[in-house]
């Protein structure tokens, strides 16, 4: 039977970059029916063959870095130096993922605080979820497929990932590289596919664990229909920071500058909502605006580009009709606003309201608002006020502050003097609210994709 195709172009000319094949639905079951006849070999696998494993993974991936990181950049519109930055990433999450392999814990627990107990222990282990499902979305294809598959494998489940559509060339010559890794055939599966089919790693009820990072919408959607599955959730954001009036202003702007425009700002961590204490406004603004000024825009594979294209021309035209649209109902441009084809140019709002789309929607573009504010109890409410509650930056030399802002900000993380875009890949990382459900970062992946059982013994 012939198979579907589909035609993966670049989105800064809509050149061809390759073609993939697409699963159907009897594809995606087999997938699963390999997961689930292999999961007792996943689960029996010593710890140190699945480390030597993932490291096997990371080896391939280091040694394959020039022509992924070229896929990459092509694909998704990311700048050749960005590709190379996520390759690097990813490689660190799968030699995280060896080391954690070897050293998950479980506990020995005293039965006899109560008399029933007496004589007797517990003993506590941690089992795999499998098989699992995972869904990942376009902007970071390797690194969030990693953060999916690296943990998975670590603790001994099987698992089937679905990459996005838009770009997932980069995840199957990853695959390639994993189906050599000695870890058992059919233990991990990649079904690039259309939404409807992928339904059915969601239905299934043989899957035990659904890992899905994408939009707040899909994400919420994909829980209402898991039934009993587990579900970790890493969803949207529309990131804040606030710039304290004793903060060092010029490592402020430099950071925002950095953070709201890496990868043309599609990330859900990418910064998008500035607050500024009202002392220090025009001055931040004058240090803020020279330096996205002087972001290079251009050819994804020239050394010097800092922004490429936004992934399609529906978000790019989206994103212009916002600006439009906050233009209309009183906003000002203090630079950027305009576009050519799918590259927007990084843009600057001021004047801005907490309802107009470019705040109260995750924007994922190049594109922050600046706003004043009186005092920091304002700061921290504007903040709050977004149903999203991933990560937060907060600038300021005054550690009550800092605190202050730890124990009332709405969201999974802090990033003190920094931007929300701040991760290290090895942490835990996942979100408030809207923003999703569980932990990333491998140690604590790992916690999600396994359940917790315990042993009673008789110790006389």
């Amino acid at each position: 039977m012939e198979r579907e195709t589909s035609v993966i172009r670049a989105p800064s000319d809509g050149s061809e970059v390759g073609v993939c094949t697409l699963a159907n639905p009897e594809d995606v079951r087999a997938a699963l029916d390999a997961n689930v006849r292999v999961s007792d070999a996943c689960r029996k696998m010593p710890s140190h063959e699945r480390a030597a494993a993932l490291r096997k993974i990371a080896d391939g991936l280091v040694a394959d870095r020039s022509e992924i990181t070229r896929t990459l950049a092509l694909e998704a519109g990311k700048s050749i130096n960005q590709a190379r930055l996520e390759l690097d990433r990813t490689v660190d999450v799968f030699r995280t993922g060896a080391e954690e392999a070897t050293r998950i814990t479980g506990e020995v627990l005293t039965a006899d605080g109560v008399p029933a107990g007496n004589g007797k222990i517990a003993i506590t282990r941690r089992f795999p979820l499998s098989p699992i499902a995972a869904i990942t979305p376009f902007n970071y294809p390797l690194l969030l497929a990693a953060h999916k598959l690296a943990p998975a494998l670590a603790c001994g489940a099987a698992v089937t990932l679905k990459p996005p559509p838009q770009d997932p060339l980069s995840t199957l010559r990853m695959f390639d590289i994993i189906k050599t890794s000695g870890y058992p055939e059919g233990g991990v599966n990649v079904v690039p596919c259309h939404v409807e089919v992928a339904q059915i790693l969601i239905e299934d009820p043989r899957v035990r664990m659904i890992s899905f990072t994408g939009s707040a919408r899909a994400g919420w959607a994909i829980r209402a229909k898991a039934g009993a599955k587990r579900v970790a959730l890493e969803l949207g954001g529309n990131a804040a920071v606030i710039v304290e009036s004793d903060a060092d202003l010029e490592l402020a702007a430099s950071r925002c500058a950095a953070g709201g425009f890496n990868y043309s700002g599609q990330s859900c961590i990418s910064t998008q909502r500035i607050f500024v204490h009202q002392a220090v406004y025009r001055r931040f603004l004058d240090l803020l605006l020279p330096k996205v000024k002087a972001l290079k825009v251009g050819d994804v594979l020239d050394e010097a580009t800092e922004i490429g294209p936004v992934i399609s021309l529906e978000a790019a035209e989206r994103v212009e009709k916002w600006i439009d649209e906050a233009k209309a109902a009183g906003a000002t441009v203090a630079i950027g606003g305009g576009r050519k084809g799918t590259y927007l140019d990084p843009t600057v709002l001021l004047d801005t309201t907490a309802t107009m789309k470019v705040n109260c929607e995750e924007v994922f573009a190049p594109l922050v608002t600046v706003t004043p504010y009186a005092d920091l109890s304002q700061a921290i409410a504007q903040v709050n006020s977004s149903p999203y509650g991933l990560q937060a930056g907060v600038f300021t030399t005054n550690l009550n502050t800092m605190f202050r802002c730890y124990a009332e900000l709405e969201v999974g993380a802090v990033n003190g003097n920094d931007i929300p875009g701040f991760r290290i890949d090895r942490l835990p990382y996942g979100g408030a609210k809207d923003s999703g459900l569980g932990r990333e970062g491998v140690r604590w992946a790992i916690q999600e994709m396994t359940e917790l059982r315990m042993l009673t013994l008789k110790v006389d």
